[in-house]
């Protein structure tokens, strides 16, 4: 069987198209959208193809294939670009047949047209100096492409413009057979002038760092673009359409979920008594935080969304959240686990934001390493006495969205949502095994359905 994965980001024109492409191969079954933090509806398109749609941990191309291709069950899998809708007929097939027939281990496509100005101004030059080998290839920048999974596994993904042209170099390098299949004619824009000059630069120093010319004296950490939560919150504020009236943030564990992540991580990965340990510290919020992300260095990102996955959601959260937007309400998470977890949820449900603490990932694999946002750290404007607290983020994006707490709704179950139920408009205490919080609240519900939350919200 096959796996696709499309890496996307704002194609809300041409997602589903690529998407019902990929579906025309019988042997498809199945379709991975990787969303690089998209601003516009990309994701709630894809999702109405019923595909499975993840974000990337970083934004760039390479590092949303690398995501995709953990994530993939399948042993052959086919890499598709979301701007082109103009595919040939049985694309899929195409691209598989060789590594099907066991005749290729990579599959490069090529399209009926003349290589583009890219190619033959850099690329074409730079690989007859140094990899004349390659330029038997047609179109060594396409980015449509397959192989085996064993294979990608042991490449690297350039995570920009030279993704595509590093990956044909490391299969040369490590021996693969690589085949190259024409897939009928194709349309798609051309980039702007000054989008072409960031390729030119980042396919160059593909080609640099493969032949040891090109050292940039940079460690690879500081080339990682960051994930800081005020990017978080803009491309969360951007992905909205219409101007909110109200909002309702519910938190993650035990709430939207029928568990906890860091739980069921333990139980999975078997650090259940450390986990046990660093809970019964007398430590601040903070440090605990820090050294929960410890247990789970060197896993990686499909491991861990492998985790979340295997926790039942609240039956009935998709059709609350539904209404709830119908309603006016912004609808989104804070909580104290880690973004790229959550985000996950979000995607799920078909809720508008995400705030969480950034779990640090190199090449897809936890580091241990957890930024703490800013936004929940104590300041002038706090309305809690709390160092570390999910009221002060709460503040933070109802201010960013122009939302008064008269018109908020917090929802959640555990001591660390206290002071959010408590400064809301509205304060569901859900499920909980925490007494204060039910006293605080206004409204306290147990049991498996978010349903009485739409009885008391307006």
């Amino acid at each position: 069987m096959v796996t696709v994965i499309i890496p996307a980001l704002n194609e809300e024109k041409t997602i589903r198209q690529v998407i019902r492409q990929a579906k025309r191969n019988g042997l498809v079954n199945e379709i991975i959208v990787v969303d690089d933090m998209s601003s516009d509806n990309t994701i709630a398109e894809a999702k109405k193809e019923e595909v499975k749609v993840i974000t990337s941990t970083h934004v760039g191309k390479g590092d949303s294939m690398r995501e995709g291709m953990l994530m993939a069950k399948n042993e052959i899998i086919v890499f598709l670009e979301a701007d082109t809708p103009s595919y040939a007929t049985d694309i899929v097939g195409k691209l598989t047949a060789p590594l099907i027939a066991d005749q290729a281990d990579f599959v490069k496509s090529y399209f009926e047209r003349q290589s583009g100005r890219m190619f033959e101004l850099l690329a074409k030059p730079l690989l007859e100096l140094f990899f004349p080998q390659l330029l038997k290839f047609k179109q060594p920048l396409s980015g449509v492409i397959a192989g085996k999974k064993a294979i990608f596994q042991k490449v690297d993904f350039d995570n920009d413009y030279g993704v595509d042209i590093g990956l044909l170099i490391d299969m040369h390098q490590t021996r693969a057979r690589i085949a190259e299949v024409c897939v009928g004619e194709v349309e798609n824009d051309r980039q702007p002038l000054h989008v072409l000059g960031r390729m030119a630069k980042q396919i160059a120093n593909a080609i640099f760092k493969r032949v040891n010319i090109f050292d940039g004296g940079r460690r690879e950490e500081e080339q990682q673009t960051p994930h800081l939560m005020r990017e978080q919150v803009e491309f969360a504020l951007k992905e909205l359409v219409r101007q909110p009236r109200k909002m309702i943030v519910f938190d993650m564990d035990n709430t939207l979920l029928q568990g906890s992540f860091i739980q069921a991580a333990a139980e999975r990965f078997g650090f259940t008594k450390e986990l046990k340990d660093i809970l019964a510290q007398p430590k601040s919020n903070y440090i605990k935080t820090q050294k929960i992300a410890r247990l789970l260095e060197g896993k990686t990102f499909a491991e861990l969304i492998n985790v979340v996955e295997s926790i039942p959601i609240i039956g009935d959260a998709v059709q609350v959240i539904r209404e709830l937007q119908v309603r006016g309400y912004v609808c989104g998470i804070i909580c104290d686990s880690y973004y790229a977890i959550a985000n996950h949820i979000k995607n799920v449900l078909g809720l508008d934001f995400t705030l969480g603490n950034e779990l640090e990932f190199q090449k897809s694999v936890v580091t241990g390493e957890v930024k703490i946002p800013s936004q929940l750290l104590k300041d002038r404007f706090s309305l809690c006495e709390h160092d570390h607290c999910k009221s002060n983020m709460f503040q933070y994006i109802l201010h960013r969205f122009g939302i008064s707490l008269a018109d908020s709704v917090a929802v959640g179950d555990g001591e660390n949502d206290i002071c959010m139920v408590k400064m809301a408009g509205t304060g569901i205490s859900f499920n909980s095994t925490t007494p204060i919080l039910d006293e605080v609240a206004d409204y306290v519900f147990k049991g498996d359905s978010l349903k009485p939350v739409l009885e008391v919200v307006r």
